[in-house]
């Protein structure tokens, strides 16, 4: 009987990882654990970073969760989507927005216990991660509002260790917010035939496939060329850092060069797998051109 309750947990628990696509956690948790330790000159201390971990995993887990519910309806109807758990009733929407809500009372909590300028700001966090699924449903913008809810993780981070604003962590967050809506455009490319049906927004949509890939590209050579800036600005990074940026620069090229207008076969490619081997870099570069 032991064994049965386990085996069921343990299914329930594959449902839920998949569901919110879990390793796609690094895209915010590699800016956040760069800006913290960059802030900090290298120092920490292991209950802020314990404190930062939780609140960038349960903030982030929460707002996709809560976007499957939203989406729900859309998803169904959408082939590609159709096979989520929602969709194929393998979770039921009450249960998915309890799950939500629990990591989104752990995001404020955690909050506040890091600092009271943490705790009273998070609630706009909340706010942007509850209402970035309803976007498509009115803006080609969706893509930057989605970069800018993915970009508070830097400057949370950052808020954490300092409990003051700074230039740095504004620019680690316009990077993130440019990079995440570089590959989203790309991502929602896929869609472009079955958004065009159903009235939904993206860039791709309102501009072209072309003119969308495009506009993702420059969003990218934006976020490589702020990422040499605050480079430049920290007296904290090295050439290492440096070296790390040149290596994310060829693979954002790379990924642009994998797909065009006519053939998206490796979008999915290009939009995920790609930039979580841009966001271990990021994070690994980062973070060692700290301690040398």
């Amino acid at each position: 009987m032991v064994y049965n309750w386990l085996s069921m947990l343990l299914k329930k628990i594959k449902q839920y990882t998949t569901l919110v696509m879990f390793e796609h956690t690094i895209f915010s948790l590699s800016f956040g654990l760069f800006s913290m330790l960059l802030a900090g000159e290298g120092r920490f201390e292991i209950r802020t970073v314990a404190l930062i971990l939780v609140a960038l995993v349960s903030a982030r887990t929460g707002a996709n969760a809560i976007n499957r519910v939203i989406d729900a309806e859309i998803d169904a109807a959408n082939p590609r989507t159709r096979s989520r758990q929602l969709p194929q009733r393998v979770l039921n929407k009450k249960e998915v927005v309890l799950f939500s809500l629990v990591c989104f009372v752990v995001m404020v909590a955690v909050a506040f216990l890091i600092s009271p300028l943490c705790g009273v700001l998070s609630p706009i966090a909340l706010f942007m991660m509850i209402t970035y699924s309803y976007t498509k449903r009115f803006t080609w913008a969706c893509h930057l509002y989605l970069g800018a809810t993915c970009a508070i993780a830097p400057m949370g981070a950052w808020l954490a260790v300092t409990g003051r604003f700074h230039i740095i962590p504004f620019l680690l967050s316009l990077i993130n917010m440019f990079w995440v809506a570089g590959f989203d455009i790309i991502y929602g490319s896929l869609d472009y035939d079955f958004d065009s049906a159903h009235n939904l927004f993206s860039i791709p949509r309102r501009f072209g496939l072309k003119r969308g890939l495009s506009i993702a590209a420059g969003l990218h050579f934006l976020a490589v060329g702020l990422m040499f800036l605050v480079g430049f600005l920290s007296s904290a990074l090295s050439l290492i850092y440096y070296l790390g940026v040149v290596i994310i620069a060829i693979l954002l090229i790379y990924e642009h060069k994998i797909i065009s207008p006519d053939n998206l076969t490796h979008a999915k490619i290009a939009a995920y797998n790609v930039n979580q081997i841009v966001s271990v870099v990021f994070m690994l570069f980062g973070i060692v051109s700290i301690y040398i």
